[in-house]
């Protein structure tokens, strides 16, 4: 299977968005946020302002897309990225489009002086902790809350 990855560009925007609606709508069943507000967070994500974006691309067609945060760690005292989302289309889920993706993710965060990499996954998604397990990803003593 060819494919590449690369940083997603301002001709992406409209693919992306659809890619993302796949992601959160889609797969992670949440409500669809107004086109508005996905397009500006792909933008200030272009403009590497407080994270950055990967797509997989195949044959002119966006099959996945990746993303990092970047945030600090005050444990490190140090740089961080978040890997909020790792996603691929059906199709191309347990192909290597996934595995290139994250190590995508975290030759990144290493080569630009990031102390680590993190990521959180749904519990039940239990496919996604095989692959982060098998590609050396551990689990944290952490425990993850949110609040609206």
């Amino acid at each position: 299977m060819t494919f590449y990855l690369r940083n997603a560009q301002a001709n992406d925007v409209n693919h992306l968005t659809e890619l993302m609606y796949e992601y959160i709508v889609g797969f992670y069943q949440k409500p669809r946020p107004a086109t508005e507000k996905v397009h500006a967070l792909i933008q200030t994500l272009m403009d590497e302002q407080k994270g950055i974006q990967f797509v997989a691309e195949q044959d002119g067609k966006l099959i996945g897309f990746a993303t990092l945060y970047f945030a600090f760690s005050t444990m490190k005292a140090d740089k961080i990225t978040i890997m909020n989302d790792l996603f691929v289309l059906e199709q191309f889920r347990h192909t290597e489009v996934e595995a290139e993706l994250f190590v995508h993710c975290q030759n990144y965060s290493r080569d630009h002086g990031y102390a680590y990499m993190s990521w959180i996954t749904a519990p039940e998604n239990k496919r996604a902790q095989h692959l982060f397990d098998k590609l050396g990803g551990a689990q944290g003593d952490w425990v993850n809350y949110s609040i609206v």
